[in-house]
């Protein structure tokens, strides 16, 4: 499992200067995954490109023991945000040709996987909790994709209202039938 539990080991003060925390969380900051996430897609080209392109496709996590107590009271929630790192991503371009569009844009304009720090985000359905596998719908990672993070989704907290979409706004509707064509992928990964 990739090296990718997220932790600043030295806390700034509220009078640290951005420069100084930036600097402190690069030197400090390492994740592990927490579990593992199963799902249909083995191979990145034709894959969904987000979770409603993804609606019905059904997989597992299946969560390290360690982390098990923490599902507490999790399976009284309909829908969880899952936080994964992209770990086939190689590389990054802080200008990309989204999925969506046939113009260049911006990285942090986009949900491409060539990041920066690549993380990716996407909410599921929770069916069921089994001893530790949690069983969802509307995966669009690829299989064996390392789990980062679980957090419930409240839509009281999670559910913007009068939004602006940007460039999106022209194709967002086209999501759910556009998939994976290995514009992405650098060296056979992406």
């Amino acid at each position: 499992m990739s090296t990718a539990v997220c932790r600043n080991i030295k806390k700034p003060s509220l009078f640290t200067p951005p420069a100084t925390v930036i600097q402190s969380a690069i030197m400090t900051l390492t994740c592990q995954p927490i579990g593992v996430i199963r799902t249909p897609f083995v191979n990145l080209t034709g894959m969904p490109i987000q979770p409603p392109g993804a609606a019905d496709a059904i997989g597992t996590i299946e969560l390290l023991p360690d982390f098990h107590a923490g599902l507490q009271d999790l399976e009284d929630f309909s829908h969880l945000i899952l936080l994964y790192h992209f770990h086939l991503s190689q590389g990054f371009a802080l200008t990309v040709m989204p999925f969506l569009d046939t113009q260049p844009h911006g990285v942090f304009a986009t949900r491409a996987p060539r990041r920066p720090n690549p993380i990716g985000l996407s909410i599921v359905r929770l069916q069921r909790i089994e001893k530790g596998t949690l069983y969802v719908e509307g995966v669009d990672m690829l299989d064996g994709t390392p789990l980062l993070d679980i957090k419930p989704y409240v839509p009281a907290f999670d559910a913007a209202t009068a939004v602006a979409i940007g460039w999106l706004v022209q194709t967002a509707q086209q999501v759910t039938e556009q998939k994976a064509d290995g514009r992405f992928q650098d060296t056979g990964a992406s």
